[in-house]
């Protein structure tokens, strides 16, 4: 036992303080997030459903399914996390797992995804600019957070890119 514990000295498995490693320590940090997810998220639904005003609602709503987002993307990691301590592959976990069907098909789906992403977010700058007086300037922001939104598209879509060209 006494080698074993040398070892986690020399890879640093054990380097948090506490006596648990970094990996648990991050596992123990995006749980608590995810916890923390839950309870705004439930506030805003809450708060949605006292929403009279048609606009408010549906500003609350957009801001209500990105929590939901937000509460999915932080338990995947969790998941992956907990699979990676425990050796397995929880439901919803991002470990492993090859592109199914033609990788070519979708490499090429991948760049016309692209394509529209960016060709989307030039609209998108167009329309904000010729729209920024509307309703008090909801329209751009409602646009604004749409070109975010692409850009981060752009952005998953390019990692997906590149995985695929590691299969």
């Amino acid at each position: 036992m006494e080698d074993f514990a040398d070892a986690s000295t020399i890879f640093g498995l054990m380097s948090t303080p506490g006596g648990i490693s970094a990996v648990e320590k991050l596992l123990n940090e995006f749980e608590a997030h995810e916890a923390k997810e839950d309870r705004a998220l439930e506030f805003y639904k809450k708060t949605l459903g006292q929403m009279p005003n048609p606009l408010t609602r549906f500003l609350m709503q957009l801001i209500v399914s990105d929590e939901e987002k937000h509460r999915a993307v932080a338990h995947a990691m969790a998941a992956t996390l907990k699979g990676s301590l425990n050796w397995t592959k929880p439901l919803g976990s991002l470990e492993g797992g090859v592109p199914s069907g033609p990788v070519g098909e979708l490499r090429q789906a991948t760049d016309e995804l692209l394509r529209l992403e960016k060709d989307g977010i030039k609209e998108y700058k167009l329309l904000a600019k010729e729209s920024s007086g509307y309703y008090n300037g909801l329209f751009k922001v409602l646009l604004d957070a749409m070109i975010r939104d692409s850009e981060k598209h752009v952005e998953l879509l390019e990692f997906l890119k590149e995985h695929l060209k590691r299969t």
